[in-house]
């Protein structure tokens, strides 16, 4: 049915019908045609519209204001066909930094660029090159808005559900409803009406047009209701205003898009509608309601009351929340839109506004604002962190001023610190911070690995600071802070360097203070620091506020809790050239450690000091021997892994864990911590110490290529004098190894850094794990067996196994895997078990004597580090019972036993790893019995088998083995591999996609692509170019545009050839096998190509850009 009144005006009442198109100025259409709109005149309506309706894809490249990075769908529609201007919403075109194409009905694509997104109201423009489109005939699709009417009959045109083409049928129930809202701290309309009909729109049919029976658009789809089948759409008004303005403007400027000033203003108010009884019981006066009813159209059902004032805007203390307006510049005003258009009109001019409060008239002066000069078109990007001018649509949502350090996304360096999205930096370094510009002043004087306090505020918890500490990270990970500024007329976000040119030079602060001086520095502050701390009661006070073994998770809280720390020294970044007055400098350059010497010849004052600090510790602890000689070893690991650096399937960005120091001396320190804790070198690893009460840097310099642990080093020196004295290495006892029924005690690190112990009792010391693949393959320990206790402390808590005297046998260590429940969910898990002595001991054994390897410089020093040979297959034990029933001969049960009655199994082959020696030679099934006819029945007889092959100058890296298949003893060679400490030390980010060589975790999968191995996409970024076309994790790219990328190498001089807006044709295969093809689109603009390579020489990961929109490196 028609509106009551257009059914008045189909029986006669003319003189009512001109009185409304005078009031309205609007046109009524004859309700009679309404009602006999045929299925015949849809479907012509249909066919001219459907063309008009594209599907639009669009990427936002990056995290801003209300905001995420992401790709997604929707839907648009063509509202001027000759200069080439589609209609969409506001949360499509984006308010930040966005890449969008358009298809249309004949899967014709064109690239689109953002010319228009309003401040406030749901819509915005895209344009796009009309003479692109070559194969289709399509028309404008007109705006109505006058056509709108209660009872209209309708049809939404668009991406429903990502459909190309989506039509669902509606009747438009009200013209009034709330503006919806959709997030409390993202994007909401207000100040206006919407429209609502029971049209069941989802998701994808964003932007799609609203039209009637004659294919005019009458409104926008802009939500739905997911409980309901209601949809919201916006009114065209304020679209058919900033439409005109784009025309006049292209008009003006045929050639090139202008970037289009279109008026809008504000007094920072939001206003909501609200009906006259309502009104009367906040106080309105009955005189000034009967004065507003006559004065305003017939069927005014209420008026305009104050909802919310933001702070700091032009109504701040003149207007309230509950003030009801009544006039504005001496006109009655209860429409929305008749505000808005005298607001817009009236910018940087003032307006006079008279409303009642509690029933009194007060008439208030107000300045109406330009409403894009609080609406940010600029952001900084430091280590992944987006910050910009907190937006009008954020200061509303968390009742903040405009213009304040807003964090859209926390990235690495925040992140790191606990500074959660959404937060307002109040204070950098000591100095307030008010906006964008004195941020960026008071960072461009810090020095690459300051450590610095920051003090912010979020929308939660108004009145209360928060303070943390950030470790500077400008050039380590990520590109140096860039400024990117919003430019309309090319679509494109314009990037420019964010530090002045008399900036800190790009090397860390450490460089600028001399060896003599900086150890002075270190000395003053750690005495500072113990003598502040020995007055105080409680050790606990140190705590970091971190559980001893918790992992955060990628999808953790943002309401990161705050850590106190203590600020002893900057973080100690190694830089190319180094000074050393320990080393001896080579003619090549190299460095030599001279002979170690030992800590313990420390001034009798610093012995004094030490001593009665841990004895006023270990008497609250009431300490055992055990805990005691062990306590000055142990040290509480905190890792962050940069977001860029998620190599080799990492699981999470944040790790905890506790480490036993195996070797301290004047020039190297060396702890030994679980691989659940330091999974990889690309990270930064912060130790803090039981013994004494700092916090220093350490660096990863070994990863066992098969057993769960790495040793990380640190620099002495950084502990000062009394640290360096109260600090010790653990005495090692690999032999005799443990067995069931003995006695260890169980040593960690509780919460606050406290030494933690108990006796437990071995159960069994030849435990074998079984740990399955993970979805995203990373590290899992192999062929291990580990040591079970009685009693533990749970699953979080690591340490140390020593006997009564306090000699580590073993590191009580964590262990990660995955629960899989059913076919679709899963969850990460973690155990603990004691991990031997005697491979750690091994280790370090070669470390310290020098033995061959690869040098890696480390404190300033260069040593070797040693070289694994392993045999790279998966092994599992079988009892020797069932061996005997798969064949196995009497004769080697025998000699199986007699070699090891305890165990009394069998190594069985699982897999074989990709591309390993051995692939090809052993075969799933197969039985291990001996290795040079010696019976093997453990897994460290093949490590002790391997170890003598390099003894061995004559060797030829293989073991002769015996093995049963198949009911048959055969003699085999099997070859072994070696392998460094050093894990993955190169990665590619290219397209938003990080591309690495396939890791250990993924060659134990057993396949490699045929094709020549391929390049293994091990991460993609949301925004990216991988994300928009699907170029996901989990899959080699064997092929770019049909030329191989075997390899790194072979992968970057393929992409090099590809030029900014390139697409290529990408052949890949999936972990499981399943070959596909996929076409990216390149964007060198966002998403530049870049390496990250560590370098051995100056043990440093440098970032290297390869290629980008105006630069290509050879």
């Amino acid at each position: 049915m028609g509106d009551p009144l257009e059914r008045l005006g189909s029986e006669g009442a003319s003189g009512l019908e001109s009185f409304m198109k005078e009031e309205l100025g609007m046109e009524i259409d004859p309700p009679s045609k309404e009602n006999v709109a045929t299925a015949e005149d849809w479907r012509k309506a249909l066919n001219k519209v459907v063309p008009a309706v594209v599907v639009l894809r669009t990427t936002a490249c990056r995290a801003f204001d209300t905001e995420s990075a992401g790709a997604s769908y929707a839907t648009g529609f063509v509202v001027d066909k000759r200069r080439g201007i589609i209609l969409t919403n506001r949360h499509v075109v984006k308010p930040g930094p966005v890449v969008a194409e358009a298809m249309f009905l004949n899967r014709e694509e064109i690239p689109v660029y953002p010319i228009y997104r309003d401040p406030v109201h749901d819509f915005g423009f895209f344009r796009y090159d009309p003479g692109a489109i070559q194969f289709l005939s399509y028309e404008e699709i007109p705006l109505a808005p006058e056509a709108a009417c209660v009872g209209l009959e309708i049809r939404v045109v668009g991406n429903d559900s990502g459909e190309k083409v989506s039509i669902l049928a509606g009747t438009l129930a009200r013209l009034d409803r709330d503006a919806p809202h959709y997030k409390k701290d993202g994007y909401n309309d207000f100040n206006t009406f919407y429209m609502q009909a029971a049209s069941g729109t989802k998701g994808g049919s964003s932007g799609s047009p609203v039209i009637d029976w004659q294919g005019r658009a009458v409104a926008l789809n802009a939500g739905s209701k997911s409980s309901s089948a209601s949809a919201f759409f916006l009114p065209l008004e304020p679209v058919v205003r900033a439409l005109r303005f784009l025309q006049h403007s292209r008009d003006l400027s045929p050639y090139q898009w202008p970037a289009v000033a279109i008026p809008r203003g504000t007094l920072q108010v939001t206003f909501i509608h609200k009906g006259f009884d309502e009104i009367r019981r906040l106080g309105l006066q009955r005189d000034t309601e009967m004065m507003v009813r006559c004065a305003s159209p017939a069927g005014e059902t209420g008026m305009l009351v104050v909802d919310s004032v933001v702070p700091g805007g032009p109504a701040h203390k003149h207007l309230e929340t509950g003030d009801v307006l009544v006039r504005v510049n001496h006109e009655v005003m209860t429409r929305f839109r008749k505000l808005e258009n005298l607001l817009d009109d009236s910018v940087n001019h003032k307006v006079e506004l008279q409303i009642e409060r509690g029933g009194t008239l007060i008439t208030a002066e107000l300045l109406v604002q330009d409403l894009h000069s609080i609406t940010p078109d600029y952001f900084l990007e430091v280590s992944g962190s987006v910050i910009h001018p907190l937006s009008y649509q954020q200061a509303r949502n968390f009742r903040f001023n405009c213009g304040l350090v807003y964090v859209a996304e926390p990235g690495y360096m925040l992140f790191r610190a606990g500074v959660p999205r959404h937060a307002i930096i109040k204070k950098l370094a000591g100095e307030e911070i008010s906006c964008l510009e004195e941020f960026i002043s008071v960072f461009s004087k810090l020095s690459q690995g300051a450590r610095v306090p920051l003090e912010y505020i979020t929308y939660m918890d108004h009145h209360r600071r928060k303070s943390v500490l950030v470790t500077v990270d400008r050039h380590e990970w990520y590109a140096p802070p860039r400024i990117y500024t919003h430019d309309d007329s090319t679509g494109l976000w314009i990037v420019k360097s964010a530090l002045p040119s008399n900036s800190p030079p790009l090397s860390s602060i450490i460089n600028h203070v001399g060896d003599t001086e900086k150890q002075t520095l270190l000395s003053n502050n750690v005495d500072a620091c113990l003598m502040e701390y020995a007055s105080q009661d409680n050790y606990q006070k140190l705590a970091d506020g971190a559980a001893c073994m918790e992992t955060i998770y990628d999808h953790a809280s943002e309401e990161a809790h705050p850590r106190g720390e203590i600020d002893v020294s900057n973080k100690k970044r190694k830089v190319e050239e180094y000074l050393s007055a320990d080393g001896i400098i080579n003619g090549d350059g190299s460095l030599h450690e001279p002979i170690e010497e030992n800590l313990g010849d420390s001034t009798i004052l610093e012995g004094a000091v030490v001593r009665e600090y841990h004895g006023a510790t270990a008497a609250a602890a009431n300490a055992s021997v055990a805990e005691s000689v062990i306590e000055p070893t142990l040290v509480m690991f905190e890792v962050h892994v940069p977001p860029s650096c998620m190599l080799d399937g990492v699981h999470s960005q944040h790790f905890f864990g506790t480490g036993v120091i195996i070797h301290h001396s004047k020039n190297m320190g060396l702890v030994a911590v679980d691989k659940n804790t330091v999974a990889i070198s690309a990270s930064d690893v912060m130790l803090s110490f039981a013994a004494f009460p700092i916090e220093i840097p350490g660096e990863v310099v070994f990863l066992h290529p098969v057993h769960n642990y790495a040793l990380v080093a640190y620099d002495p020196s950084a502990l000062g004098a009394v640290g360096a004295f109260a600090v010790r290495a653990a005495e090692l006892l690999p032999e005799p190894p443990l067995c069931r029924g003995d006695a260890v005690y169980l040593v960690g690190l509780s919460r606050s850094l406290q030494a933690t112990s108990r006796k437990s009792i071995v159960t069994n010391p030849c435990a074998t794990l079984n740990i399955g693949s993970a979805d995203c393959p990373r590290y899992r320990a192999i062929n291990m067996e580990v040591i079970e206790l009685d009693t533990d402390f749970g699953s979080s808590f690591s340490g140390v196994l020593t006997d009564e005297q306090g000699r580590v046998q073993a590191i009580w260590g964590s262990f990660s895997t995955q629960l899989k429940y059913g076919c679709t969910s899963s969850e990460d898990h973690q155990f603990v078990r004691g991990i031997p002595i005697y491979t750690i001991s091994q280790v370090l054994e070669k470390i310290l004597s020098g033995s061959n390897g690869p040098p890696l410089l480390v404190n300033g020093i260069k040593r070797p580090m040693p070289l694994v040979r392993i045999l790279e297959v998966e092994l599992y034990p079988t009892l020797l019972s069932k061996a005997r029933s798969f064949g196995l001969s009497d004769d080697w049960v025998q000699a199986l036993v007699k070699k090891d009655p305890l165990r009394r199994q069998v190594l069985r082959v699982k897999g074989c790893l990709a591309g390993s020696n051995a692939e090809n030679i052993l075969e799933q099934g197969d039985m291990i019995l001996g290795i040079d006819k010696v019976p093997v029945t453990c897994f460290r007889d093949i490590e002790n088998a391997c170890q003598e092959l390099d003894k061995n100058d004559e060797s030829d890296g293989r073991l002769h083995m015996t093995i049963f298949r198949q009911g048959r003893e055969m003699e085999v060679n099997v070859g072994t591999d070696v392998r460094d400490g050093n894990g993955t030390v190169r990665a590619i980010n290219w397209c938003g996609c990080i591309v690495q060589d396939p890791h250990p975790a993924v060659r134990s999968l057993g396949f490699l692509p045929e094709e020549g191995h391929g390049v293994y996409v091990a991460r993609w970024c949301h925004g990216s170019p991988s994300h928009r076309y699907g170029l996901y994790a989990l899959q080699w790219i064997i092929e770019v545009n049909g030329k191989p990328t075997p390899d790194l190498d072979a992968f970057v001089k393929v992409t090099k050839e590809l030029q900014d807006g390139e697409f290529a044709r990408v052949r890949t295969v999936h972990l499981n096998g399943k070959p596909r093809v996929l076409t990216l689109k390149q964007d060198l603009h966002y998403w530049p190509t870049w390496e990250l390579r560590f370098d051995s020489d100056t043990a440093l990961w440098r970032r290297t850009t390869i290629k980008a929109l105006d630069t290509a490196i050879d």
